[in-house]
């Protein structure tokens, strides 16, 4: 079976890659600039690069804070971090890293103020962020040749900029893989999704994967993004869950940190459908989730859920958790089975390896961008296949060309723990590129 014709159309309009803008002028490049906070630079500096090993190298990293919808303050928080260690280490290829950060406050606006402060501080790179608002400040970045690496991969934007430089495969690849894995777990589907301009991209890829597994489409519950409970969504979704008596249905919040929110719900409404199975992305659920829900008793229990990169418990992480504990012990906003802090931690890495490729000459936007647009393949340590991008890669004839990187993992909830399903990646390449998205 095949996902519905409506929700292909759908697709197919979101997915068109658009014709960047640029910036009207120089007074839109430097009105209004954000208050920023700068790590680590000397008195007397100026931000900005150059070919001298004594001069520094500054990026940004922006993602919302202290928002009614979703936060990752975890991921600006470990910029900082990073920025002491690599500098304690003695920079990046001899060069002093400086690192601004930037509170993007789920906001179009503010996004935008985010990226015209990138611009006028000269920044080398935009690495490791988070925002919903990519129409919002891709352009500017498009005007002025700056490098965005490392996002998070929540809009099709993302996979679509000459000059987005992904590490993962976002919400496509998420929502693919745990289709695939749906299909032939679940009976009745249900996705419950934010309803906004993001959350209407999610139900054609869930069904994608669900197609390619012969499972008809989801049915798919908006919800408001910033409700304050859920408890008519999961009612209905129970009741569409549970429409074959001979199988067992499934439930997909993929509300971003309103999951929680939505699961509080579920569980009061759970109680005469327990046999109902919850199904999710990372993102929308992580382990401090399922322990503040529960434990082994959350309603998270049996779940599957479809990450990025490897279980947070993997030793692959030790790198990453080791600068965590040299430079930000204590500090709340960073915790390591985060993927927004995860995702930072990859993207700071791919920086890094670029600017080593250098060899010592100029580091600016231009040679980052070259340097990346010039094949250089970039290892992870595992956390992900290498990586490296091409101005054309398989996916670009379903609307995502700067998608490197499609792998998914399969985690499961076993005993109130987050643990691995599944032995490595799932490639969902051939998913996307293979349903009829376009």
């Amino acid at each position: 079976m095949t996902g519905s014709p409506r929700n292909r159309s759908r697709l197919r309009s979101s997915l068109l890659p658009r014709r960047p803008s640029r910036p009207s002028g120089a007074g839109a490049l430097a009105a209004g600039a954000l208050a920023v906070t700068v790590l680590a630079t000397g008195c007397g500096v100026v931000p900005g690069t150059g070919g001298d090993s004594d001069e520094p190298i500054t990026v940004m990293t922006w993602a919302p804070e202290k928002t009614s919808a979703t936060n990752k303050p975890g991921m600006p928080a470990f910029a900082k971090a990073y920025a002491r260690w690599v500098n304690a280490g003695g920079g990046i290829d001899g060069r002093r890293l400086d690192v601004i950060t930037c509170n993007e406050r789920n906001d179009s606006v503010a996004a935008s103020r985010c990226a015209r402060t990138a611009v006028k501080e000269n920044v080398v790179a935009v690495v490791g962020s988070y925002s919903q608002h990519a129409d919002a400040f891709l352009p500017t970045l498009e005007g002025a040749g700056i490098p965005y690496i490392g996002g998070y991969g929540i809009t099709t934007d993302e996979f679509t900029s000459p000059l987005s430089y992904p590490v993962n495969g976002g919400q496509p690849a998420l929502l693919a893989g745990l289709g695939r894995v749906l299909a032939d777990a679940c009976g009745p589907v249900t996705l419950i999704r934010p309803d906004t301009i993001a959350g209407d991209q999610l139900p054609p890829l869930l069904d994608s994967g669900l197609s390619a597994g012969g499972h008809g489409p989801a049915a798919d519950q908006r919800a408001e993004e910033e409700a304050t409970e859920y408890g008519g969504q999961a009612e209905r979704a129970l009741e569409a869950s549970t429409t074959d008596p001979e199988a067992e249905g499934c439930v997909v919040p993929a509300l971003g940190d309103r999951t929680s929110t939505f699961m509080d719900s579920f569980r009061r409404a759970r109680a005469d459908h327990p046999d109902v199975r919850t199904a999710t992305v990372l993102g929308s659920v992580d382990q401090t989730t399922v322990n503040t829900t529960g434990g082994a008793s959350s309603p998270y229990e049996g779940s599957y859920v479809t990450g990025w990169y490897p279980a947070s418990s993997d030793g692959l992480w030790d790198p990453m958790k080791d600068v965590i504990k040299k430079e930000a012990f204590g500090d709340n906003r960073i915790d390591p089975a985060d993927a927004g802090v995860q995702t930072t931690w990859i993207a700071y890495t791919v920086f890094r390896q670029v600017v080593e490729s250098l060899g010592g000459g100029e580091v600016s936007a231009d040679t980052v961008t070259r340097a990346l647009n010039g094949g250089l393949k970039v290892g992870t340590g595992g956390l992900t296949p290498t990586l490296r991008w091409r101005f054309q890669d398989k996916l670009a004839a379903v609307g995502f060309p700067r998608m490197v990187n499609a792998n998914v993992t399969i985690q499961e909830v076993r005993n109130g723990r987050l643990v691995s399903g599944r032995d490595g990646f799932i490639d969902v390449t051939d998913t996307l590129h293979d349903t009829d998205l376009v």
